[in-house]
């Protein structure tokens, strides 16, 4: 909400997004972080929190954070320390959480949101800190009537929590943040980012101020939103809420939200805690958390091409392609990759983007199949087409030997040869078609004849049809000419 909200006041946000590493096990102990297994099945006296049980640091999950850290421009801390987080909560077992507080893995970093259409230029948003903790287990309202159930197979998955600066100024700027963000991580490879299986969450601290105002004003923390639409609204909603309170003479009061979607409202949680409340101390069972310089410098060699860089060589490289195919291309590492070596195979990038934003894009709509499960890969398609290049099918046979391949696999000159697509460029045959389609469509054909030269389109339509793509476009359109004397 800022002042072009209307409503008067600028909106100040800052996000607090906890994403699930992408390892195996969990961060303390070696039980299973598989999603979608039945209630209670991942736990150990370890993440259970029973006596006796001691932590064993996850050495993946230390080097996925560093190399999220690296990823964001982060400042990677030669040390830092694991804390214990005391609260009660039914999901918690141990009653505490280990997490990292006044020594974290790295801080001050950035996230660099692209420019749109009103500001093109890019704009920064500082990231605080980035610190590794555990997941807590999950509260289940809706399966007993009156109860509470309660599944800890979540309980010690491995966290990156990645605190942003209180410069977000409205809902929208931080949907673009929180995309951005995603697509970074996806690309560094340290999370799937699944926000429907909960591997990205969000918490926003929001508050209002006058324009021109430099002191923060009271800010609200709305809890566990995993959707950027749930963000958005919920972020509206709060602004509204507080200038409401505001303009009638109230004041806000530190507190923790809920984002209730269905009633399309923020409603109050619990008073907010300062970290006070948590009675930080260090971990007695974990020592510091010691990361030399080698070991980092060997993580950022490592660190893949990510989204920004990607996006700059696609547009020096392929200098045909719009900054709208860009932006899609780049939208996700595995569709940069399929569009890549599509490229590279064909030699014409810009060809291949058009077949990948067209007809990759729409199998995949259509299949619900991600790239990786697509059975066309880059070097079939590359293989169609050149067979379109060097004129073996058309461009409409091509489009239907993509479907069989999507659908069953295969070669495409097989399947051409095998379903008789490739290109008919003899004239007996062709004059026969044309001959059928006048047969068959003897208005437009007349109209043509008589001089409606935009009918040509449509006939040669119909023969391609009839030929089932198979007939040359081009040899059609002449010996329809000759037709007209033309």
């Amino acid at each position: 909400m800022t002042a072009a909200t209307g409503l008067g006041y600028e909106m100040v946000v800052g996000l607090e997004v906890h994403v699930h590493l992408q390892t195996a096990t969990k961060i303390f102990c070696g039980c299973s972080t598989d999603f979608g297994a039945p209630p209670n099945q991942h736990t150990c006296p370890v993440c259970l929190g029973l006596p006796g049980a001691l932590p064993v640091l996850n050495n993946h999950a230390v080097e996925l954070a560093i190399r999220a850290a690296l990823a964001l421009d982060c400042t990677v801390h030669p040390v830092s320390m694991f804390a214990r987080k005391n609260y009660f909560y039914p999901d918690l077992p141990k009653g505490y959480q280990i997490s990292q507080f006044d020594r974290p893995l790295a801080t001050n970093g950035r996230v660099t949101l692209p420019g749109h259409g009103d500001d093109p230029s890019p704009r920064a948003i500082g990231v605080t800190r980035l610190h590794m903790e555990e997941d807590a287990g999950k509260s289940i309202h809706d399966r007993f009537t009156a109860a509470t159930a309660v599944d800890l197979n979540r309980a010690g998955v491995p966290l990156a929590e990645i605190v942003s600066e209180p410069q977000i100024r409205s809902a929208s700027e931080a949907e673009s943040y929180l995309k951005t963000l995603k697509q970074i991580l996806e690309f560094a490879g340290v999370s799937d980012v699944s926000m429907e299986e909960g591997s990205l969450r969000v918490d926003a601290n929001v508050s209002i101020r006058l324009p021109g105002a430099t002191a923060l004003g009271t800010k609200t923390e709305i809890k566990n939103m995993n959707s950027f639409s749930a963000v958005v609204r919920a972020l509206d909603a709060e602004a509204r809420r507080q200038a409401d309170l505001l303009d009638s003479g109230g004041r806000v009061e530190q507190q923790t939200m809920l984002w209730d979607a269905t009633m399309e409202e923020v409603r109050p949680a619990r008073s907010k805690e300062g970290s006070h409340d948590y009675r930080y101390f260090p971990d007695p069972d974990l020592p510091p958390l010691v990361v030399t310089s080698d070991r980092i410098e060997r993580i950022r060699r490592e660190l893949p091409e990510l989204p920004a860089a990607r996006a700059a060589r696609f547009m020096t490289s392929f200098p045909s392609l719009t900054a709208y195919d860009i932006g899609v291309l780049t939208s996700s590492r595995a569709l940069g990759d399929y569009f890549d070596e599509l490229a590279a195979r064909s030699g014409d990038a810009k060809t291949a983007a058009n077949w990948v934003l067209g007809e990759v894009l729409a199998s995949l709509k259509a299949s619900g199949q991600s790239i990786d499960e697509l059975l066309v890969r880059p070097a079939g398609l590359g293989d169609l087409l050149a067979l379109v290049r060097d004129g073996v099918v058309s461009h409409t046979a091509a489009k239907q030997i993509f479907g069989v391949m999507a659908e069953r696999g295969g070669e495409p000159r097989a399947i051409a040869e095998r379903d008789g697509l490739l290109k008919v460029s003899d004239d007996d045959a062709l004059v026969r078609w044309i001959d059928e389609v006048f047969a068959e469509h003897p208005g437009e054909a007349g109209r043509f004849l008589r001089g409606e030269r935009r009918l040509q389109g449509v006939l040669v339509g119909f023969v391609m049809k009839k030929s089932s793509g198979s007939a040359d476009p081009k040899r059609v359109n002449q010996l329809l000419a000759t037709r007209t004397g033309s």
